[in-house]
Parts: structure tokens; C-alpha cells; sequence
């Protein structure tokens, strides 16, 4: 996707550049609506304030089937930040001369890695080292011995399982969207005025898609971590 033209592609043609001018782009983009929602803060909400309460209500909402209400609260700052952060990467790849940062693996590995390392942590905070390792794995009543054993064949696997999720967050992200570019710059060349109508209503559907799933699995990872023990 380097030869595609992007406007800050005009400075320079340095791809690592484009990707995070991009990324900074996106940045400023959501501390302005940020910004924008708490500018006028009102009782009754109007405008981007409204917007962003529904944005709000329907993450906590999201997140309750999955870490319960008080949970789904604690984490919402992460979460809905990673989620608007995710869909305005998507969807300003949709706008001729400009390139989704969520199409560069760079981008959404360092997204993942954030999930990866939080949710550990958040683990760990609430179980403890041992506690939280020995949840890893649950063997129920078993005769000792034969606990042991299966312990030294689960762990490994339990282990690369979590790696995994590094992989999948960001593999499955940078996969969608890169291919939605593709597809985009494909439908632009064949039919730059007419082709490009329909798709561009598929990539914001797939785009809205894909932020979505981030933010669901950060919950469900985030569950699994705390939530040891706790018949969820």
C-alpha cells in the first residue's frame, strides 16, 4: 500500500512516517472529541455530549454480560478508549488520502501488547503471583500425583494460550483492516465514481466490526484474569 497516495505521503514517502503521523492523527482526533464532550458539560446532554454518553453506556452495557456491571465501570476508561481509538484508525482509511494506522501490524501490536500486559497485571493485582499462575489451570479433585503430572503438560499449554491472544488481537485487527484497504484502493481504480458507493458502506459496517471485537475480548480477558475462582 505504499504507492497509494496519501496527503502527508506528499512530505514524505517514508512509510514508518506515514503510519505514525497517522497514528498521531488519530490521537488528536479523539482527544478533540474528548474534548468536545466535556467542553459544555450539561444535565440534559445534546450534541457530541449525547454522543459520547451513548458511546459510554453502550460499552459498560456490553461489558456487563461479561465482568459484571462494577467491573465493566472499573475498566470502561481503558476499554472505550481503546475502542474509539480503534474505530477512527479504521475509518479514516476509508477516506481517500489518508491510510488506516490499524493496517500496519506495528499499530495493532502495540495495542495488544497494552490489553497483554494490563490484564496480567490487573491478574496478579487481584490474585496475586502464585495464586493467579495456579489459576492457569484448574484440575478439580484429582489424586495428587496424577495432578502433578497433568499440571507439567497443562501449564505449557495454558501458557502459550495467553501468548496467543498477543497474536490474535493483533493479527486479526491488522488482517481485516489491511484487507479492507486493499479492497478499497481495488474498487477506486476499477470505478473511482461510482464502484466505491456501496463498499464504503461495507468498510464502516466492518470497521465498526472490528472495533467492537477488541473491545469485547479486552472484557473477556480482563474477566479471566479477575474473576478467578467466581462462578462467571
Amino acid at each position: 500500500m505504499n504507492e497509494v497516495f496519501t496527503f502527508l505521503g506528499v512530505i514524505s514517502h517514508n512509510h514508518i512516517y506515514i503510519v505514525v503521523s497517522h497514528a498521531l492523527l488519530v490521537a488528536a482526533i479523539v482527544l478533540g472529541i474528548a474534548k468536545l464532550a466535556t467542553a459544555s458539560m450539561q444535565i440534559v446532554p445534546k450534541g457530541v455530549q449525547n454522543v459520547a454518553e451513548m458511546y459510554l453506556g453502550g460499552v459498560i452495557s456490553m461489558g456487563k454480560d461479561v465482568i459484571g456491571e462494577d467491573l465493566a465501570r472499573k475498566y470502561l476508561p481503558l476499554v472505550a478508549t481503546i475502542g474509539l481509538v480503534v474505530f477512527v484508525a479504521n475509518m479514516i482509511g476509508i477516506i481517500p488520502g489518508f491510510e488506516s494506522p490499524t493496517s500496519n501490524i506495528n499499530f495493532t501490536l502495540a495495542l495488544a501488547l497494552i490489553v497483554f500486559v494490563y490484564y496480567n497485571f490487573e491478574g496478579i493485582k487481584k490474585n496475586g503471583p502464585v495464586g493467579y499462575i495456579k489459576s492457569f489451570v484448574h484440575l478439580g479433585e484429582m489424586n495428587p500425583i496424577a495432578k502433578f503430572i497433568m499440571s507439567i503438560f497443562m501449564y505449557p499449554i495454558e501458557i502459550v494460550s495467553h501468548l496467543s491472544r498477543i497474536i490474535s488481537l493483533s493479527f486479526r485487527l491488522f488482517g481485516n483492516i489491511k484487507g479492507d484497504d486493499l479492497f478499497l484502493a481495488v474498487m477506486l481504480m476499477l470505478a473511482p465514481f461510482i464502484a466505491p458507493l456501496a463498499p464504503f458502506a461495507l468498510l464502516t459496517f466492518s470497521g465498526l466490526l472490528q472495533a467492537f471485537i477488541f473491545m469485547i475480548l479486552t472484557y473477556v480477558y480482563l474477566a479471566g484474569a479477575v474473576q478467578v475462582g467466581e462462578d462467571h
